[in-house]
């Protein structure tokens, strides 16, 4: 049923027409990863080509489906209101889509492009750019400041706006290793998806770190067994998926030292949703758990939200922290205060 060969590119993610019954199991095969645990790198299974769309314009960043402008709003409220303030898509106001299946570490040549498109847009338009990073992205971004000097930063980086940032990882990516997660599609088998969330490198990136939690915290609870930050390697073998520890090795110490930015830096959280925090499974780990919910936005737990706090005395620019009642993790991006606030940094209004 799958199609074998096409002259042409389609969009992967996120296509809902692909993630239906019988379907999903072609679109699963396109999407996942194969990892080497000789190079420590991920590739398509063989005949697959997936390319990033749309790198340097907004379009692949305002819709998470683009062929369904009602659904799946992802930046676009943002932009068209940074239109309304006068900007002009695909000019002064750009995108920078990147593989959120692979990790910074695979994704060198993203980097190049992100730092040639920064200095772009400074000579172009004679000002340091705003960098505006949401949920994974904002692990993005910090790895990519990280690595640039600061006389750089200080020449192109007006500041770092940062939206529901995960910095120390969050609690629910246990949950998509164990047993998979369908994000509440109703259609969709947690199982079925598994074998693709976990061969996603990020995934394994985004677990908790000992650097926002607790070492004693117990994430999930079994009949036999309770796991807590110092037992993934375990974790990883009573799952059956042990390239996964090598891929948290492989990836653990990219940002875990939190080393501040060396930028101005607007830290948005959403609180007062509930929040994925630990789990309880009755059969390990083939069966959907018990959740356990606390403090977040809905997908970034309270604990991880505020490690970009830390950053206060750590460096001389200036960091501000600010929460958002009541937003859920997506629906930050469209809210009046997110939408106010990043005019108040661009504009100075």
């Amino acid at each position: 049923m799958c199609s074998k060969k096409t002259d042409y590119y389609f969009t992967l993610w996120l296509n809902w027409e692909l993630l239906l019954p019988l379907v999903i199991d072609c679109w699963i095969d396109n999407i996942r990863l194969i990892y080497n645990v000789t190079s420590k790198s991920t590739s398509p299974p063989e005949g697959v080509d997936i390319r990033v769309p749309g790198f340097g314009q907004t379009y692949p960043l305002e819709f998470l489906d683009p062929s369904k402008r009602s659904v799946g709003i992802y930046f676009n409220t943002l932009v068209q209101n940074m239109v309304n303030w006068g900007y002009v898509r695909d000019q002064n106001v750009r995108g920078a889509p990147y593989d959120w299946r692979k990790a910074p570490n695979e994704n060198a040549e993203y980097f190049v492009a992100l730092q040639k498109l920064v200095e772009t847009m400074y000579e172009t338009y004679g000002s340091p750019v705003v960098l505006i990073a949401h949920s994974m992205g904002n692990l993005y971004t910090l790895y990519f400041l990280n690595h640039q000097t600061q006389e750089w930063k200080d020449k192109y980086i007006h500041s770092f706006v940062a939206l529901g940032a995960p910095w120390g990882g969050v609690a629910k990516t246990l949950r998509v290793l164990a047993s998979g997660d369908n994000n509440r599609i109703p259609v969709i088998s947690s199982l079925r998806i598994r074998d693709q969330q976990r061969s996603a490198v990020t995934t394994n990136w985004l677990l908790p770190y000992n650097n926002s939690w607790p070492h004693d915290k117990v994430f999930i609870r079994t009949p036999t067994t309770n796991y807590t930050l110092k037992d993934y390697q375990k974790f990883y073998s009573d799952i059956g998926f042990e390239d996964g520890w090598i891929m948290r090795r492989e990836t653990e110490e990219l940002i875990s030292s939190l080393t501040p930015p060396g930028v101005e830096v607007h830290c948005l959280y959403g609180t007062g949703v509930d929040t994925p925090d630990s789990f309880l499974y009755d059969s390990f780990p083939d069966k959907d758990p018990n959740i356990i919910y606390g403090p977040g936005d809905g997908t970034v737990n309270i604990e991880s939200a505020l490690q970009c706090m830390r950053w206060k005395n750590r460096q001389k620019q200036k960091v501000y922290v600010v929460e958002l009642p009541g937003n859920e993790h997506l629906a930050m991006l469209s809210n009046l205060t997110t939408i106010a606030y990043v005019k108040q940094v661009l504009l100075g209004v």
